[in-house]
């Protein structure tokens, strides 16, 4: 755990020169505005530690799957996000000298990211080994007003001397992802252009083919005089292109570059028009100047935080938590685009290829759901729904008929690319939190036509998998599940696992009142949808009826806890407590063979379970197990702690429900699992979400009714949120005298305050006193 992160409720701040946390920072300070993204690498030269990182959504490459060995259905290839052209660059010579920070002494040096308005600015005091002084301050922004645009502001002032300052501004695809197999490049150049005060580079993915154009325009002042660009010095690579310009100071004297980008892919326009759509993104951005665009960023963060802020009084380091996980989940996705999706890491890092897992479903969207317009919830569902044909594809590759799907576990397109074994054959819960989504969903919005329209093809298709995927035991006298993997990934291929079970189990469960929904309210629709699927209601529900009512669940009558799996038990029953501080974290210095064989939980398992199912089972069931596991989770997994914290939140832990929350709110901005150079943890911030309002705010939807259950926890003197609700805006606040509801809509709000029924009339107010 790292703490040189200083605490402050609106930006993120790093007030001293940490060289050796930069890649840390360059995670933490990334930006993006959904189109594209990047990370806080520096625009001067920086010969140090860095992860160079500029990413464009939607474009990938299939690297090849490198196994010492090869098993019938395993993927051919690896989807990785690709590190796309670097337009960040600004290189600096100072009278000859290059400006390099992991040469020079630094001095002052200050990083913000400022979330209210969505920039990053970094400024600094730097003496050369020349003994030459600067003073810089750098401001860049990727616009949300604009999504096609970024610009950087860069300003230099020699403090102790006279002579020349260049500057090479750049556009680079001659790039490298970190993870790339034998080095590859996965760039190869369509064209380049250089003249004057711009330039573009247009590159093409191999075998995928996707066309990328990033472009600039730059101005230059001195001394805020705009200043003619005469004599620049054009320099053109391969996938390159730069302009080098010198203006000659005096001691006192502050230059500034201006450098106004342009991003586009051919994702939205025909390649042939890509070069020229680059230009007009530039020119546009160039036209508007650096100040209006600034304005801009600051008018549209304002929108979005007007609608999905969260307070928390009396606690700055939880507040800037919330903060910052709520402004990273806005950087990567909007919901603008039905093809995207959420990758793990979002524009902050290439590790785990950038992809589509199930945190999507399972953490993402019900932050979605209750903060954005309904379309963003349902475009992430299309997205599955457009891959179905690809999930059966999958299945196939393992054995599956009759369009069983198995989504994957990893995909940019449908097609799984996941290249472990442990994971892509065996970690089938996945396909649980498909269909869970699509429940979310319409529980949440009413959105029950949605079944008609798209999901119930997508329940039929799951369904048939799991009835598949059991097997009959005569020996027990019930359906049971070999060979998997839970979310406790430090456990593989296990026998019955219960959350495996319970999900398969609860998703035949669902198909069939689907089935039933759609076929009493739409008979047409349901008839289009049993002849397009070829399906068979009363033999197929008549098995899935059988596995439902058989379904093995392995448990200890004893404990009075569910197992985790079938001889989970049996190993020896250590606790956290029990391990050294040098064991931690388990996967950097354990052996993976002692991880598998040691009692020690990723994440949560049948606590995932316990969560998504809370209302089947009694306080008593939740309390055993989460009594049980939780003392057992190393929570290596980013994924663990809010869980937990929403757990522990329903159970009156008050203290373990904060110990969570914060450790998920802070989980990389105070580097608690080692790994945040790699990129931030961007679905795990949902699930800091859902930490706070699911956990302390108590909120839930049962039977299509709006419940809270709050907690205050002692460290806070009071919190405030707002979430959408069937066409209704709700603010929620909570403080020690009581709670307080703002129905911001036109229509009355019905909902439950623990098991009490109030109604909150439209655009009024409503307040309720907490009992003693």
């Amino acid at each position: 755990m790292k703490s040189y992160i200083a605490h402050h409720p609106w930006s993120i701040v790093e007030d001293r020169w940490h060289p050796d946390y930069n890649e840390i920072s360059e995670s933490i300070f990334s930006l993006g505005n959904g189109r594209f993204g990047q990370r806080a690498n520096a625009e001067e030269t920086f010969s140090g530690k860095s992860l160079q990182g500029n990413y464009v959504a939607g474009v990938y490459y299939p690297d090849k799957t490198r196994v010492g060995w090869w098993k019938n259905g395993y993927p051919e290839y690896f989807a990785k996000v690709l590190n796309a052209p670097d337009w960040t660059g600004i290189a600096i010579e100072l009278d000859g000298e290059v400006l390099d920070l992991a040469k020079a002494e630094v001095e002052e040096f200050r990083r913000e990211l400022n979330m209210q308005e969505g920039y990053l600015r970094r400024t600094f005091r730097a003496r050369t080994t020349g003994g030459l002084e600067v003073a810089v301050e750098a401001t860049r922004l990727c616009s949300i007003a604009d999504d096609e645009t970024a610009a950087i502001r860069y300003a230099v002032k020699a403090l102790n001397f006279s002579g020349p300052i260049t500057a090479t501004l750049s556009v680079d695809g001659d790039v490298i992802n970190s993870d790339s197999n034998y080095d590859e490049k996965f760039w190869n150049e369509v064209a380049t252009h250089v003249s004057d005060d711009r330039g573009h580079v247009v590159v093409e993915t191999k075998k995928t083919l996707f066309h990328v154009a990033t472009g600039m325009q730059f101005k230059v002042f001195k001394n805020g005089a705009a200043q003619t660009i005469e004599n620049a010095d054009f320099i053109t690579k391969e996938k390159y292109i730069a302009s080098t310009v010198r203006v000659d100071v005096t001691d006192g004297d502050t230059v500034t570059f201006e450098k106004y980008v342009g991003v586009v892919s051919s994702l939205n326009y025909e390649k042939a028009a890509l070069a020229a759509a680059c230009e007009a993104a530039y020119t546009r951005a160039a036209q508007t100047g650096f100040d209006a665009l600034l304005r801009a960023q600051r008018e549209a963060w304002a929108t979005k935080w007007a609608e999905a802020d969260i307070t928390i009084e009396g606690d700055v380091a939880a507040q800037q938590g919330i903060r910052f996980n709520i402004f990273q989940l806005y950087q990567t996705y909007t919901g603008e685009d039905a093809r995207l999706n959420i990758g793990p890491k979002g524009f902050t890092g290439e590790k785990y290829g950038g992809s589509t897992y199930w945190d999507t479903e399972a953490y993402c969207l019900p932050f979605y759901l209750a903060t954005a317009e309904q379309r963003v919830a349902r475009n992430l569902l299309i997205y599955r729904h457009n891959q179905l044909d690809k999930a059966i594809e999958n299945a196939a590759k393992l054995g599956f008929t009759d369009g069983a799907a198995l989504y994957p576990m990893v995909t940019m397109n449908g097609e799984e690319s996941h290249n472990e074994w442990e994971i892509t054959f065996e970690e089938i819960h996945r396909n649980g939190a498909i269909a869970y989504a699509i429940y979310m969903y319409t529980e949440y919005t009413g959105d029950k036509a949605y079944l008609g329209e798209y999901g119930l093809d997508v329940l039929i298709a799951i369904a048939r998998f799991w009835a598949q995927r059991v097997h009959w035991s005569e020996r027990r006298g019930a359906y049971m599940m070999h060979g998997v993997t839970g979310p406790n990934e430090y456990e593989n291929n296990i026998n019955n696992n219960w959350y495996t079970n319970y999900i398969a189990a609860w998703c035949l469960r669902y198909c069939m009142e689907a089935l039933d929904h759609v076929e009493q309210t739409d008979p047409t629709r349901y008839a289009e949808i049993k002849e397009a699927n070829k399906f068979y209601p009363h033999t197929e529900t008549k098995q899935w009826k059988d596995i439902v009512a058989k379904m093995y669940y392995p448990e200890d009558a004893e404990l009075g806890i569910f197992e985790q799996h079938d001889g989970f038990l049996d190993k020896e029953l250590m606790t956290v407590d029990d391990l050294r501080d040098e064991d931690r974290p388990l996967n950097q210095n354990w052996s993976w063979d002692r991880i598998l064989r040691s009692i020690f939980i990723k994440q949560a398992d049948v606590l995932q379970g316990l969560y998504f199912f809370e209302h089947e089972f009694d306080t008593a069931t939740l309390k055993a197990n989460f009594d049980f596991y939780e003392p057992r989770t190393v929570h290596e997994s980013s994924l663990s702690p809010c869980i937990h914290a929403i757990q522990a939140a329903v159970l009156g832990y008050e203290d373990k429900a904060y110990e969570m929350y914060l450790r998920t709110a802070r989980l990389d901005l105070d580097d608690y699992n080692n790994d945040t150079e790699d990129g931030c943890h961007i679905t795990s911030m949902a699930g800091t979400w859902l930490a706070f309002v699911q956990g302390f705010g108590g909120m839930r939807v049962i039977d299509g009714q709006l419940r809270f259950k709050p907690m205050l926890p002692k460290q806070w003197d009071g919190y405030s949120f707002k979430i959408r609700f069937r066409g209704a805006v709700l603010k929620v606040e909570v403080d020690r005298s009581g709670i307080r509801f703002e129905n911001e809509s036109d229509t009355d709000l019905s909902l439950l305050l623990e098991d009490r029924t109030l109604t909150v009339a439209a655009n009024g107010t409503l307040s309720e006193a907490f009992s003693n």
